[in-house]
């Protein structure tokens, strides 16, 4: 089967098939021939926005729903992300060029006195993955880096990460600030992490808690849906 595999010469496959091949190798995290397939689809006159969304988005779907299923794991799933990143690299300027339309936007970063990232990473490539604009503010966030952030970059969603059981209690901390504020209704706030469940989300006042990346970005997709749909409606 390998000898098979390295005989694909990416250029030579017509779109439909060259967009499942990439569907493939997104999967096996090859990150060189996704960026080949990008710069392939280009050449023959795709839209940036056609390839995000059917060759890179479509292979993503996939990826997210093993790891849901618990089919692929964590390191799989970086591996396909990374490669991910490499046809987003080429595609992101030329989005923006052309204006292309976006799912939505997110702050994410994880809270104050917390140093864990690998989490909050995979959520921001899975986010990225499926047509997410994301502003990755790293870790260990005061409430002040948060507010920052959302008032600059007027997000759909504000995601939160913690990994210890001392700094969960911080999400609340922002919370809290964001209703002094009154400008917690403006936001989707998500939240995730090991040590936090479903309760826990609900009694801090966010929108929901998120199991694992796949899971994130299915709620992300939902709220801003139902968000636009209100923004219309009003």
């Amino acid at each position: 089967m390998s000898d098979e595999e390295e005989d694909i010469v990416l250029s030579e496959l017509d779109d439909e098939e060259l967009a499942q091949q990439m569907w493939d190798d997104l999967y096996d995290g090859l990150k060189e021939e996704i960026e080949e397939g990008v710069n392939i689809l280009l050449e023959r006159g795709w839209e940036p926005y056609k390839v995000l969304t059917e060759a890179l988005v479509g292979g993503m779907t996939i990826v997210g729903k093993d790891f849901r299923d618990g089919i692929l794991f964590v390191p799989e799933v970086l591996l396909a992300a990374n490669a991910m990143k490499g046809g987003m690299f080429i595609l992101k300027p030329l989005l923006a060029e052309t204006g292309a339309p976006r799912v939505g936007k997110m702050v994410i970063g994880t809270v104050k006195g917390d140093i864990h990232d690998i989490g909050k990473n995979l959520v921001s490539m899975m986010m990225e993955g499926a047509g997410f604009e994301v502003i990755d503010l790293g870790i260990n966030n005061p409430v002040e880096n948060y507010l920052e952030a959302i008032e600059t970059e007027q997000p759909d969603i504000l995601g939160m990460s913690a990994l210890l059981t001392t700094t969960m209690p911080y999400m609340k901390v922002v919370i809290d600030t964001m209703v002094e504020m009154g400008i917690r209704e403006d936001y989707i706030v998500l939240v995730g992490g090991a040590p936090l469940n479903e309760e826990f989300g609900r009694a801090i006042g966010a929108d929901a808690y998120c199991r694992d990346a796949a899971v994130a970005v299915e709620t992300a997709k939902e709220f801003v849906g139902r968000k636009h749909n209100q923004g219309a409606v009003a």
